[in-house]
């Protein structure tokens, strides 16, 4: 009975305004001083991927085209509760690493070779990741991996020098001598723990 005042007032409002989608209409129309478009009035709210020019100097930028990769996604494994059965977090994304044109082909070729095992019969490179209980998070997870397998392949190794080889030598050699000197020191404690025999007194 307390709620009849309000309601009436309501209803006079509305019929004032001639219709309820008006009275909607001119509640949504007001914008704030700190909105969006306000602070910054010439972007576009819009999610957009922008363009990418591969820089020519570099072996792999890092950019790696989504549309060129088949992801799947499914129930996870692990704790979570019911939340395990209702979401498919789990990622599994895959590509075939011969028709990838947008890794180097020297890249390509080395990978290849280093990751001969990884492959299945078909010839896909799969990354798998249920780390975490988000999609996009498992998603950026296994992306992380590929990322790091094609620089690692990039990774060129350099011969050291003389003078470092010289120097492993030399820490090598120290080592072995510091490990005789410490196991002729134990060998001394355990015949000093021994009891003195007839010749000894």
């Amino acid at each position: 009975m307390a709620l009849m005042p309000l309601r009436m007032q309501v209803m006079r409002v509305i019929a004032q305004c001639g219709s309820y989608s008006t009275l909607l209409q001119r509640s949504m129309a007001y914008k704030s001083a700190i909105s969006l478009d306000t602070l910054y009035p010439n972007s576009s709210l819009k999610l957009s991927t922008p363009s990418f020019t591969p820089n020519p100097n570099e072996k792999f930028s890092g950019y790696i085209p989504m549309e060129k990769l088949e992801i799947k996604y499914s129930a996870s494994s692990g704790p979570g509760g019911q939340n395990v059965n209702k979401v498919h977090t789990k990622v599994d994304l895959r590509f075939k690493l011969s028709e990838a044109d947008w890794i180097p082909a020297e890249i390509r070729d080395k990978m290849i070779q280093l990751h001969s095992n990884k492959l299945t019969k078909e010839g896909y490179l799969i990354f798998r990741s249920d780390v975490t209980r988000t999609q996009q998070l498992n998603l950026a997870d296994c992306l992380q991996k590929l990322r790091n397998m094609i620089r690692d392949a990039a990774a060129t190794n350099r011969e050291p020098s003389p003078e470092t080889e010289e120097r492993i030598r030399q820490r090598h050699l120290k080592a072995s001598r510091l490990r005789v000197a410490v196991k002729r020191e134990d060998a001394l404690k355990r015949a000093q723990r021994q009891a003195p025999t007839v010749v000894d007194l």
